[in-house]
């Protein structure tokens, strides 16, 4: 992902299924959506080589979503984000590149274990969740004025 990505990215935060599941990341405007991507993703690839990665159709190079790792304070180990735009939905893309997420974090990083957080009302993402393999753990808050969210677990090896 690069700053040259900031029209989509203005427009999948401003998605109503992103401010709902997701939240409210306050970009309003393509300088917002900019800074957002400098002090987020491209932060994230510089202080711990991975990140959260523009997802692309294959065959158009049209960008559909993100998916990759975050490293949250409030989380012991790596945890595995993404977000689509609903017109992408259902279409496997969510499923196929936070497969290859987590095949790059278990050969590349020998991450052992990645941890996931979902809404407990974003049942889509829960099912992504445990299609993936991921085990819930428990509910919890990643910090005190925050929503509860569920906390996911996966082993990536033996």
């Amino acid at each position: 992902m690069s700053t040259d990505d900031a029209a989509f990215i203005l427009e999948l935060l401003n998605d109503p299924s992103f401010l709902q599941n997701i939240g409210d990341k306050r970009v309003r405007t393509l300088d917002d959506a900019r800074a957002y991507i400098t002090n987020g993703p491209m932060a994230s690839y510089e202080r711990h080589g991975f990140g959260l990665c523009l997802v692309v159709l294959r065959e158009s190079a049209e960008p559909i979503g993100m998916c990759g790792l975050l490293k949250r304070d409030a989380l012991p180990d790596p945890d595995l984000g993404f977000a689509f735009l609903p017109r992408f939905w259902s279409k496997g893309f969510a499923f196929e590149s936070a497969s290859a997420v987590l095949a790059y974090a278990r050969d590349v990083f020998v991450l052992e274990r990645i941890a996931a957080i979902a809404s407990p009302a974003n049942a889509a993402s829960i099912a992504l969740l445990e299609k993936l393999g991921f085990v819930f753990e428990r509910e919890t808050r990643l910090t005190g004025d925050a929503s509860d969210v569920r906390l996911f677990g996966l082993r990536t090896s033996g």
